[in-house]
């Protein structure tokens, strides 16, 4: 196989969520990885509902890797109440769910992350989505760990690129500012992240005629349309689209094929109180400033353009069976 085709071991870290239960999706069909762990947080839905919609789409999508409930809350203070405007009462735009009979790992979120790092130490991409919480957790337990993580790609914030600034503020983009001190010092840890953030998630739709075509297509496809109508349509009441940003599969887009997006290198920060926290600021790599808050952190990667088409038809082909 080419350098560029091996399989990639991948825990999911998640909230589904609508985009969540898309990529999820995603990683389930896709030939190139192997699914070895579903860990939830609190965002989209309170913990308790994420992650039965975790359990849910186990017994839906039909993957044999662990469910693990983990963050109910942030680092500080209360978790939000969740956006039931964007992805429905019960997460997944209020689909009807069947009786859950799948059951969830025993072991915490931030657990089943140490134990699946340490057992594959060099071999484990970290796909996150949600708030960084769990993350932050399994690295204050574990430390280590941060030496053995192969790669962690998220789904998470914004950096001015393109235009996109923030999505629950001015400046902010949801996960990150669910858990800004969590984010905060997940980016400051010494493990390899590559960040699609809003700079090229929002450049990156699904229209009502693309999920149609996806819905033709097959059962995955019909699927998609049916957790995807209620998110589509506030997307069009709040934004005038004709269907949807593509936020969580454009992380696991960045995963398998990084040539789809052009990136950046520098140290983050995240701001933590006032009014612009949970903004991400990147100090880009060459840029000299007089000491300050970004020194002595490592340099990160964010995604800054995006071959939009490419990842439209990689999510198809993914689910058509041709890629």
């Amino acid at each position: 196989m080419m350098a560029g085709m091996q399989t990639l071991k991948v825990i999911y870290d998640t909230d589904p969520g609508v985009d969540d239960a898309m990529a999820l999706l995603l990683l389930a069909r896709h030939k190139r990885i192997e699914l070895i762990g579903v860990t939830t947080v609190f965002g989209n839905a309170d913990i308790a509902t994420t992650t039965r919609n975790a359990l849910y789409l186990k017994q839906k999508l039909g993957f044999s890797a662990p469910v693990a409930g983990g963050a109910g809350a942030p680092l500080v203070g209360e978790p939000d109440a969740p956006p039931t405007f964007v992805h429905g009462m019960n997460g997944l735009g209020d689909i009807d769910l069947p009786d859950i009979t799948a059951a969830a790992d025993p072991r915490p979120a931030h657990q089943l992350i140490i134990d699946l790092v340490k057992a594959d130490p060099g071999e484990v991409t970290i796909i996150a989505v949600g708030r960084m919480t769990n993350l932050e957790r399994a690295m204050r337990e574990a430390p280590e760990i941060v030496g053995l993580v192969r790669q962690i790609v998220v789904m998470g914030g914004a950096f001015g690129r393109n235009g996109h600034t923030g999505n629950v503020t001015p400046v902010a983009e949801a996960n990150i500012w669910g858990d800004p001190d969590a984010a905060d010092i997940v980016f400051g840890a010494a493990w390899p992240i590559a960040i699609a953030g809003l700079d090229v998630t929002q450049a990156t739709v699904m229209t009502e005629t693309y999920v149609a075509e996806l819905a033709a297509a097959g059962e995955d496809g019909a699927f998609v349309r049916a957790i995807s109508a209620f998110y589509q349509n506030f997307h069009r009441e709040s934004a005038g689209l004709d269907g949807f940003y593509v936020h969580d599969s454009s992380a696991v887009a960045l995963a398998l094929h990084p040539e789809f997006y052009q990136m950046e290198t520098g140290a983050i920060r995240v701001v933590t109180e006032g009014i612009a926290i949970g903004q991400t600021i990147i100090k880009p790599d060459g840029r000299n400033y007089p000491p300050g808050a970004w020194d002595g952190r490592p340099s990160q990667r964010i995604a800054v353009g995006v071959n939009a088409g490419a990842v439209l038809k990689f999510y198809r082909d993914t689910l058509v069976g041709s890629g």
